[in-house]
């Protein structure tokens, strides 16, 4: 047994916090997952730096807020010179391993939805091109039949299986991987030949591909191999294993398709139950309206019940697979005689408004369905059962393992390690800061949206630049946010020590690294 404990992160792709068994859902099944729950810390108030895949991974893997790592957006990316906690494991003598979906760097060739930019300009941008290569995750990349290994080492990580998309057509090494195993991938992704169903929710597609070839069991496999490798080496690991579910499009395989009905969810928190929506909201709602769907399928949009009740289903199916083979790799731990010694980690990336305010997917309204995700540590060192209210956020989680790893942090990391707050009476934060920084105009807005929201245990704050609302809920009389107070004379002192308490946190918002070499 090594000295320095392993670590095996779990991460999941837009998933809420709630929408597990131990997090009290009535109706999606995760025992596994619930398992590391009772053997660990469970945060009841996890909230996310920014509410998107690739801005808040970064932030996961940096410990600091996007505005300052420079990965503000989808689309962007994060400079190959940034350290990450994962460089410090690897200098310290950890093995790492990245499998799954990464998405550190854009992995489609598309170019970003906005407005073009018809100004000739000498000089594009006001940053020089650092001349490292950012195509890594590109489909370029993954061109042959057979697959190839990873470029590494990859922001720390020495080994890389990966995965890149959603659905059941990822690419990276999977579908390399896909190409090479399955003699008919092409008519397995051929939309002609989607199976039979009654579904009429945007995005449900039923899949063709088996379950043992889906992108979610692929990655379950490449874990299983990796943690067998490791209990015959002597250093220590960190394995992130990031499944690229439950993202949209709506199609778990074979029989997770319809191991959830419709009939078994509800709308719990319609629009009309919202006393003055946002302009956003009436934004979506009047698109709605006029049978209008986004015009890429990664925006957000309003749905009908039963079109939301469909994807809840649907979601519940992916889910539970990717609990299955957490169920699975927990067990290689333990055969394999390192669970022991294994700190275990789960986490999302962001959630999904799924079906909050009729809602569908995430976008520049952070609501605490896309804010807020699940976090449980299972640690051997304790492997009792504990929840902890606390307030945290994804930033905390590097800091955190470098602390339990016995391992100093960089400078410029703004994450603050948790670990005091295991035992679930701790206080770890008072508050939280929450970025959002969309990529074009969307949702209604006329520039792409510059959110940034302070919240309390009492209040959620947002403020909107160029805008004349803003959001204040009152969490202790309103805690589904149906009632905008913004413009509530009555809490206008509030408001402006809210107002303060956000300035504060902005002002923090500089890069301290690197320190000054001179004195002046």
């Amino acid at each position: 047994m090594t000295k320095k404990p392993n670590f095996l992160l779990f991460i999941t792709d837009q998933q809420r916090a709630d929408w597990l068994g131990c997090t009290g859902h009535p109706v999606v099944k995760t025992p596994n997952i619930d398992a590391i729950a009772a053997d660990g810390t469970l945060f009841e108030d996890f909230h996310v730096a920014l509410p998107v895949c690739m801005p808040n991974r970064a932030s996961l893997m940096t410990g600091r807020m996007p505005s300052v790592h420079g990965l503000r957006h989808n689309g962007c990316l994060l400079p190959r010179r940034a350290n990450t906690f994962v460089d410090v494991l690897a200098a310290g003598g950890y093995a790492t391993a990245s499998i799954g979906k990464s998405h550190l760097q854009p992995f489609t060739g598309a170019l970003p939805w906005r407005a073009p930019d018809k100004t000739e300009r000498a000089i594009p941008e006001a940053w020089k091109p650092d001349g490292m290569s950012y195509t890594l995750e590109e489909p370029t990349r993954f061109e042959g039949d057979k697959e190839q290994p990873f470029e590494v080492p990859y922001y720390g990580f020495q080994h890389v299986d990966m995965a890149t998309s959603h659905g059941d057509r990822c690419g990276g090494q999977y579908g390399q991987w896909f190409r090479e195993t399955m003699p008919d991938w092409q008519a397995l992704h051929d939309p002609a030949n989607e199976l039979p169903h009654n579904y009429t929710c945007p995005q449900a597609y039923r899949t063709p591909i088996p379950e043992e070839a889906y992108p979610t069991t692929w990655v379950g496999d490449r874990a299983e191999v990796y943690l067998s490798a490791q209990a015959r080496a002597e250093q220590p690991f960190f394995a992130f294993v990031s499944f690229p579910d439950p993202h949209h499009p709506f199609n778990p395989p074979g029989k997770y398709w319809d191991m959830y009905s419709p009939d078994q969810f509800s709308i719990d928190l319609p629009y009309a139950a919202h006393k003055n929506p946002t302009p956003p909201m009436q934004h979506l709602t009047e698109k709605w309206e006029q049978g209008e769907l986004p015009p890429i399928p990664q925006m957000p949009f309003r749905a009908d019940d039963q079109h939301l009740r469909e994807a809840m289903a649907l979601t519940a199916g992916m889910i539970t697979m990717i609990d299955d083979q957490i169920g699975r790799l927990v067990e290689v731990l333990k055969d394999t005689g390192q669970y022991d010694n294994t700190v275990i980690i789960f986490t999302s990336d962001h959630g999904d408004y799924l079906g909050d305010f009729n809602l569908l997917l995430k976008g520049s309204l952070p609501m605490p369905a896309i804010t807020r995700v699940p976090m449980i540590w299972s640690d051997p060192a304790t492997r009792q059962g504990a929840r902890t209210d606390t307030l945290a956020s994804t930033i905390d989680i590097s800091a955190s393992i470098l602390e339990r790893a016995g391992m100093a942090p960089y400078n410029g990391m703004q994450g603050q390690s948790f670990l005091a707050s295991l035992d679930g009476t701790t206080p770890h934060r008072d508050e939280v800061m929450i970025e959002h920084n969309d990529g074009g105009a969307r949702m209604g807005f006329e520039q792409a949206a510059r959110v940034r929201t302070l919240r309390t245990k009492d209040w959620r704050f947002s403020t909107y630049a160029g805008e004349d609302w803003g959001e204040l809920y009152d969490l202790n009389a309103d805690p589904r946010e149906t009632h905008n107070r913004w413009s509530d004379p009555d809490l206008a002192e509030v408001k402006a020590a809210l107002s303060l308490r956000l300035i504060e946190h902005l002002t923090c918002q500089m890069d301290e690294s690197p320190r000054a070499t001179r004195l002046a």
